[in-house]
């Protein structure tokens, strides 16, 4: 051991003059690959592969050529058993995948020309003279070079890469997403109806076997979003209520409102009941069959004229209420009338002596009474009293079935009028109907004085907006009751809104129903336009010389002298015979 100072600068001298071949030759190399890549060739792998396998080529395709051109071209001078390893190494290491090996090639070249070429220089003398180099050197180049080489390339390039491959072969082959897919798919195509929601109902019609059994349903059809279902027990969603597809709806040119017959499954034995029953058949479709039914117009088409055929209200001699209403207010098939009245001014009865006057004189015409936020009682009352059909949600239900109910009506009366029908739709009230509007729409941020959301305004004028009288054939009469003079600043902008659209008023006076004048009617302030069109020359010139005679009146003298008058005789025509011959004699003596 006292030979090692001696040999320690005999290594410093070889270091040095070991260390410049070997940079000459890295710089005679550097053109070399540089050419070998432009051709497209395997680069050979240089003695800088024992420094951590840094130069590593970009574009290696075999494993062995890699390696038997390595040990070719770098053998170097000192170390030929750790080239040897090295080269090895370099084969486990290029098991990895080309791309790895060229994200990390400038990073490799950096360690190996600046970090490990200085030490071995130092070392590489060291190693060469004497043996115990080699053994020093193997503890120190493994545990740099393997996680270098097998640490990092491996999980990087074997661990990462192949889940990368594993996705693509899947993708490819219909895995992951794809699989899930394709089972999806595979169930949709099987049967249609494993699992629940709206989803298999969009999907997929109900299919009928031989030995199932056939139960008859019908009612109103309610068509939203993307569903549809058949109102069994009335206008509103019952228990009971029957699912309809969107094709079939699509099929058969169905439209909400539509009054349809068919046919559901009944669940077997066993069966696990969906929460509502798929309609299977359709049988007609508002008495027609379903093919004839495709082809009736739409309502938005037709052409609006004004009222031409009269509705006569009159039926007998003591009902004062229509006899009244036929003089101050005629309407015809198409009108838009409103009633305005202040609470407790009799507006129901009124309402109740129209619907009456109407099912006895026109028969013919469908009569529909809706009721919105009204108190039960009064909905008993007008089913046991009108001869029509009723449809009402009451106070104690919330907003959301209060508008469901008028679209729905609505839209049933559309229907009958596309198909030639005449409607009339007595609606109670149009100040409740736009209440329910402003609570179950959505806000605006735009709102009007009382709180009025101005969206809210439109669905009622919507309903009323739909009184027409049709070109050729069929009519929608809308007869609604406005509510004035309630305290709140919200009904008076409901009826301002309103106020405009109808083409008929009849006004309910307080004062009147105060003192116990019934019917409370201001005849002054009642009136329809384009009366000449409804009333023959005769008439309308007799009606002219009469409301001359009450205008000059107090809104209590006028009821009452037309009352007093009125019942004296037992028809208008006879009222109104009178009136010609005492007109005159009255306007003198007043």
């Amino acid at each position: 051991r006292t030979v090692f100072p001696p040999r320690r600068s005999s290594s410093r001298e070889a270091t040095a003059t070991q260390a410049a071949p070997a940079e000459v030759r890295t710089e005679g190399e550097r053109p070399q690959r540089s050419r070998n890549r432009d051709r497209g060739e395997r680069t050979p792998r240089d003695d800088r592969d024992r420094d951590g396998g840094a130069r590593t080529t970009e574009r290696v395709e075999t494993r062995d050529s890699g390696g038997r051109t390595a040990e070719r071209e770098g053998g170097g001078r000192n170390a030929e058993r750790a080239e040897t390893r090295n080269a090895e190494r370099t084969e486990t290491r290029d098991g990895g995948t080309a791309r790895d090996g060229e994200e990390r090639g400038g990073r490799n070249r950096a360690d190996g020309d600046t970090g490990r070429s200085g030490r071995n220089r130092t070392e590489g003398a060291r190693d060469g003279n004497r043996p115990e180099g080699g053994n020093r050197n193997e503890p120190r180049n493994e545990p740099r070079n393997e996680p270098r080489g097998d640490a990092r390339n491996e999980p990087r390039g074997a661990e990462r890469n192949e889940p990368r491959g594993d996705e693509d072969d899947d993708d490819f082959e219909g895995g992951g997403r794809g699989r899930r897919g394709r089972r999806y798919r595979d169930r949709n195509r099987r049967g249609g109806n494993a699992g629940g929601g709206r989803e298999r109902f969009d999907q997929a019609e109900p299919t009928v076997s031989e030995d199932d059994v056939l139960l008859p349903v019908a009612g109103i059809l309610d068509v939203l979003d993307s569903y549809a279902f058949v109102r069994t027990s009335g206008y509103l969603t019952g228990p009971n209520d029957v699912y309809v597809s969107l094709s079939q709806v699509r099929r058969y040119g169905l439209r909400r409102g539509d009054a349809i017959t068919g046919a559901v499954r009944q669940p077997r034995e066993g069966e696990r009941k969906d929460k509502y029953n798929a309609l299977v058949r359709l049988d007609s479709v508002n008495g027609l069959d379903p093919e004839q039914a495709r082809n009736r117009p739409e309502f938005t088409k037709l052409t609006p004229l004004y009222p031409q055929d009269r509705l006569r209200l009159e039926t007998e001699s003591h009902l004062m209420t229509t006899r009244i209403m036929d003089l101050v207010m005629p309407i015809g098939k198409g009108q838009r009338a409103l009633i305005v009245s202040p609470p407790k001014a009799g507006k129901t009865m009124v309402l109740q002596s129209i619907a009456n006057a109407i099912s006895t004189n026109n028969p013919e015409v469908h009569l529909m009474v809706v009721l919105v936020d009204e108190r039960p009682e009064e909905v008993t009352d007008m089913q046991r009293s009108v001869k029509g059909e009723v449809i009402a949600s009451t106070f104690d239900r919330p907003p959301a079935d209060h508008t469901t109910v008028a679209e729905l009506s609505i839209e049933r009366a559309k229907r009958l009028v596309e198909m030639g029908h005449d409607v009339v739709v007595l609606l109670d009230s149009i100040t409740r109907l736009g209440r329910a509007y402003n609570l179950a729409a959505p806000a605006s941020g735009r709102i009007l004085s009382g709180g009025v959301d101005s969206t809210a305004l439109y669905p009622p004028k919507r309903f009323l907006g739909a009184a027409r009288n049709i070109e050729n054939g069929g009519s929608l009469t809308i007869i609604a009751s406005a509510l004035v003079e309630t305290g709140s600043t919200m009904d008076t902008v409901i009826f301002e809104e309103f106020k405009g659209t109808g083409n008929a008023e009849l006004k309910l006076d307080r004062r009147l129903a105060d003192k116990r004048v019934f019917p409370a009617v201001d005849v002054n302030a009642s009136s329809t336009r384009k009366e000449e069109i409804l009333l023959s020359p005769d008439e309308l010139a007799i009606v002219i010389k009469l409301r001359r005679v009450l205008s000059a009146l107090e809104p209590q003298q006028a009821l009452e002298l037309l009352l007093d008058r009125m019942r004296k005789t037992r028809n208008n025509i006879e009222f109104l015979m009178q009136v010609q011959k005492t007109t005159l004699g009255v306007g003198e003596k007043d």
